[in-house]
């Protein structure tokens, strides 16, 4: 990126939310493209990124074993991704969560841990649309974590995710492109 830009982005960063730092937690099924709009967002902010699939295999690798956590309401790896991001927020970093979050309770848990911080929190749900799009990326996507077991599409379609009941910013990456999505989220963020 270049340095005018940083610049820029140091400024508006600077110049919003009465110095608050914002959580932005962002949520979806596997293989709609969350991870991808998340790092974008939090390389663009220069913000810290926290990964629930990195976190969780990790400690899944460090057990002797990696134990999927479909079904769990609030797995180890969410705990500790939490306390991580208050660590960041409390410094003042702002913080991009990614992680499947699929039930209330693991949002109520981020929205939980961004306020406990005194941070802003602007909740996301990356959509894909196009179902055949979606099971197209399912099918063909390589992880990038060691050790993470890539759900199948039976796995994705079956898997519990209650509708979100709040207002949040839904992104949609079978109509957006990522950088798309990225200015969305950005632009909620700097109001």
């Amino acid at each position: 990126m270049p340095k005018q830009d940083v610049d820029l982005i140091d400024k508006r960063i600077s110049d919003r939310r009465d110095g608050k730092p914002v959580l932005i937690s962002i949520g979806g099924l596997p293989a709609t493209g969350k991870t991808t709009v998340a790092r974008r967002v939090a390389r663009e902010l220069r913000a810290a990124f926290v990964r629930i699939d990195s976190i969780g295999t990790a400690i899944g690798s460090a057990e002797g074993e990696f134990e999927q956590t479909n079904g769990w309401e609030l797995p180890p790896g969410c705990l500790v991704g939490y306390d991580v991001a208050v660590d960041q927020l409390q410094i003042g970093m702002d913080v991009v969560a990614e992680s499947v979050n699929p039930l209330r309770s693991s949002r109520d848990a981020w929205r939980d841990a961004g306020l406990r911080a005194g941070a802003r929190v602007v909740e996301v749900e990356v959509v894909c649309s196009d179902l055949d799009e979606h099971r197209r990326r399912a099918e063909g996507r390589v992880l990038d974590v060691a050790g993470l077991t890539k759900p199948t599409w039976e796995q994705i379609t079956a898997r519990e995710y209650e509708p979100w009941d709040r207002s949040r910013i839904v992104v949609d990456t079978a109509i957006l492109a990522v950088d798309e999505c990225a200015q969305v989220i950005r632009a909620a963020v700097e109001v």
